[in-house]
């Protein structure tokens, strides 16, 4: 195969000669890029990607990293990256770490192999802290998405999950609910403790005391603890309603609610941040939903401002607003 090398050996010039001309940038002669030319026609030379990257020190792929891709948040996420990707001249390579630490350095180690010039990079959690590391120590740029890391400074596009938190939980208060549970997710998570935050700060705002017995904690990527929920509906005075911290989690709820008989939300109302995006489950979810797509896309473009060095050198820090939207899954308690 006939690479710019051999171009450049024949016409006696640099291979960034080559390049330059390939690309149509920098100075070059009339008559240097001519020749050129005519020795890649000669040649049957038929411009590569690759060869080019090796030249100009950039692929034109990014890379992004997130927790779960069956979930629709990221799923429609992914969607967006992809299109602003597109857009910009940019391929994307995905990657789906399942909340696994062990399966998010897998895909960093891909990272380097693959020489990207840049990640989207959701953590799995708090202690993904290295692998960003990893990235930084061979100068590849990265955007955080959703989730921030501690101990590390980049760019980064969240949702405000606190104030979303904060409203779900004040759209059950003002149905007439005190006591109201929340399932969330792991706590070495950012997200699921600035929901807790939220959720936390939404009852004492509405002087309704916090009963530690109604905090549980899981794992974003399912609902599985059923002994757990039990234990919660058989409290002395069990919830009326019950915050999920994402989509999953209140998708299991409601499906082991609806198999004890528990109707929803006749007996008990369930909420939850961020949407389903069909109908997928009856009643449909009252939620606090995240402008997704944007997540993606707004996280693409920091990215290839990053990379291409045009943006300032302070860190970015974007947060998008959530929406109330109210459905079935939340109505006034029985008692009220």
């Amino acid at each position: 195969m006939v690479t710019i090398y051999d171009i450049a050996k024949q016409a006696n010039v640099s291979a960034m000669t080559v390049s330059k001309v390939i690309n149509n940038t920098g100075k070059i002669s009339e008559k240097t890029r001519l020749r050129v030319k005519k020795i890649m026609e000669e040649m049957n030379y038929v411009p590569n990607s690759m060869a080019r990257s090796l030249v100009l020190q950039e692929t034109k792929m990014l890379s992004l990293l997130i927790p779960d891709i069956t979930n629709p948040f990221f799923t429609t996420v992914a969607r967006g990256a992809e299109d602003a990707a597109m857009r910009l001249g940019y391929k994307l390579l995905f990657g789906n770490s399942d909340e696994s630490l062990a399966k998010e350095k897998e895909y960093v180690d891909m990272v380097l192999s693959t020489r990207v010039d840049g990640v989207l990079f959701s953590a799995a959690s708090d202690l993904s802290g290295p692998h960003l590391q990893t990235l930084r120590k061979h100068r590849i740029p990265f955007v955080l998405l959703d989730r921030s890391v501690p101990g590390i400074e980049s760019d980064i596009v969240s949702g405000d999950s606190k104030e979303g938190a904060k409203k779900l939980v004040e759209h059950l208060i003002r149905q007439g609910h005190r006591r109201i549970a929340v399932v969330n997710g792991s706590l070495t998570v950012s997200t699921a403790r600035e929901r807790l935050a939220g959720y936390r700060e939404a009852l004492k705002l509405n002087d309704i005391p916090e009963d530690e017995a109604l905090i549980l904690e899981m794992n974003y990527k399912q609902f599985a603890d059923e002994e757990a929920l039990r234990r919660l509906l058989d409290l002395p005075e069990p919830p009326t309603a019950v915050f999920a911290g994402n989509n999953f989690i209140a998708v299991g709820i409601i499906r082991k609610l609806l198999d004890w008989g528990i109707r929803v939300p006749g007996q008990i109302s369930v909420v939850c941040f961020d949407d389903l995006g069909a109908s997928v489950i009856d009643p449909f979810f009252t939620v606090v939903s995240q402008p997704a797509y944007q997540f993606g896309a707004m996280g693409i473009q920091l990215l290839i401002d990053r990379i291409k060095g045009v943006t300032t050198p302070e860190w970015k820090r974007v947060v998008l607003p959530s929406e109330l939207i109210v459905r079935s899954s939340s109505a006034a308690p029985r008692q009220a």
